[in-house]
């Protein structure tokens, strides 16, 4: 569901547009009424309301993050859930992303999320749905390139048969990844930089009866 103005809504010129100010105050007022498995982002110039994914998306997810947890002990970062990610006046809430494990200087002044310019990778799992589909392939795309963020991991049960989409080189002036990697599920695709470099995706998260 979304809120408010739309997605074809021009981007702010300046650190805060009157828009932008109205839509996070309206995004405050929101959060506070959401029930329980609905969550709000704001995303070029809408709010945008969804639930909670069902049994796959979450378990993959969590198997994701799961792998994350493991791949990344012992070192500055952590793979995180259920956080806002801040952009200025933006909202986002990634499946799973990578952040510093214990830096409080990123965490936004007022304390809502972390700073996306503290977030080395974001995730996301496509759900089902034309709006939802929009949401992480193009929208969330655009939205996390703007912000800069290096790595962008899309796994998407409907695309074709299912496909890792793996995105790097951000340009946010034209909020545009300049690299992308798609592989079929099955195929195993490695994260290529920053702290998860070498992280690979594979079977385990996207294998026989995975997509669906």
């Amino acid at each position: 569901m979304t809120a408010l103005a739309n997605e074809s809504a021009p981007e702010a010129t300046g650190p805060h547009s009157d828009l932008d100010e109205a839509l996070w105050l309206a995004w405050q007022a929101a959060v506070e009424k959401l029930p329980e498995g609905f969550r709000a982002e704001i995303i070029e110039g809408s709010i945008e309301v969804s639930p909670t994914g069902r049994y796959s998306h979450g378990r993959t997810a969590n198997d994701l993050r799961d792998g994350l947890v493991l791949f990344l002990a012992g070192s500055d970062y952590a793979a995180r859930q259920d956080m806002n990610v801040i952009d200025g006046r933006k909202v986002l809430i990634p499946d799973v992303f990578v952040t510093p494990r214990d830096a409080p200087e990123h965490v936004s002044e007022d304390g809502i999320g972390i700073k996306a310019s503290a977030v080395a990778m974001v995730v996301e799992v496509v759900s089902p749905g034309r709006d939802n589909v929009s949401r992480d392939r193009v929208r969330k795309r655009r939205a996390y390139a703007r912000a800069g963020i290096p790595v962008y991991l899309l796994i998407d049960d409907h695309d074709e048969l299912g496909m890792v989409t793996l995105l790097t080189a951000p340009n946010p002036d034209q909020a545009v990844y300049d690299d992308e990697v798609r592989v079929p599920y099955g195929t195993t695709v490695t994260v290529p930089e920053g702290p998860a470099k070498g992280f690979t995706i594979g079977e385990e998260i996207t294998g026989p009866g995975r997509a669906g």
